[in-house]
């Protein structure tokens, strides 16, 4: 008989006070999921919600770079205190581990998403956004097993290799009846319907395009400057649809 591990119990009691759990994951790297996932937040945040965001990228975290979050040390007292950057509860392992890498894998990677949902404190929240890593991995797979609230909120774009990627995404979240928030097309170069059209197929809404920012490189952490940018205009359509709206 496997054991349990008690830091699952644990978890269900750090969440006890958080409204939505939001994934934000895309099947593939490189199509922008960590900016909308911090965007996103930062816009829920702006309109006077409650949020925390989790960097679950253990390998390659960026959250931090996108907001300008100081990666000093959290507050530890009968578990840890996520930074709040902007009015976002933010957590990430990078708070951790500096510039380290972190090659983690396996039961490594299981053990250090239990162990950061178990130890952080997140209070009461009307939302938790997660930046999921990329592909359908061992991370994705265990968020979806430890956290039956969660909901996923895809990210793709036109190109025919992440289109194929997204299917199989589509097609992975409808067998394992996983809430799905809706399709959201980022990097948008010109107008098409190929992410519109995958949303359609698979009955889940679609959120709208991010046009692709050639200034917006400039515009990480720099928060002010991320407001301005037309991702965070375009994830209006996201926010609502989040705050049940």
């Amino acid at each position: 008989m496997t054991p349990v591990d008690p830091r699952v119990a644990v978890i269900a009691d750090r969440l006890a006070e958080v409204g939505r759990v939001i994934g934000v994951t895309g099947s593939k790297g490189g199509i922008g999921k960590s900016v909308v996932a911090s965007t996103l937040a930062l816009v829920l945040a702006d309109q006077g919600e409650q949020v925390g965001l989790f960097d679950l990228d253990f390998t390659s975290p960026s959250d931090h770079v996108v907001l300008g979050a100081d990666r000093t040390f959290p507050n530890e007292v009968f578990g840890i205190d996520p930074h709040v950057i902007e009015g976002i509860h933010m957590m990430s392992v990078a708070f951790f581990s500096g510039d380290a890498a972190l090659p983690l894998r396996g039961s490594d990677a299981t053990s250090a998403l239990l162990e950061l949902l178990a130890i952080t404190r997140w209070g009461e929240l009307d939302v938790l956004v997660l930046d999921m890593p990329p592909g359908l991995g061992d991370t994705n797979l265990d968020v979806i097993r430890l956290l039956p609230r969660l909901e996923f909120l895809l990210v793709g774009n036109a190109s025919r290799v992440v289109i194929a990627s997204v299917r199989r995404a589509l097609q992975l979240f409808t067998e394992l009846r996983v809430s799905l928030v809706g399709l959201i097309e980022n990097m948008q170069r010109r107008p098409g319907e190929a992410v519109a059209d995958l949303a359609t197929r698979f009955g889940v809404p679609y959120l709208g395009a991010l046009p692709f920012d050639p200034d917006l490189e400039a515009a990480l952490g720099d928060v002010e400057r991320l407001r301005e940018s037309g991702v965070y205009s375009g994830l209006d359509a996201a926010a609502r649809r989040v705050r049940g709206e």
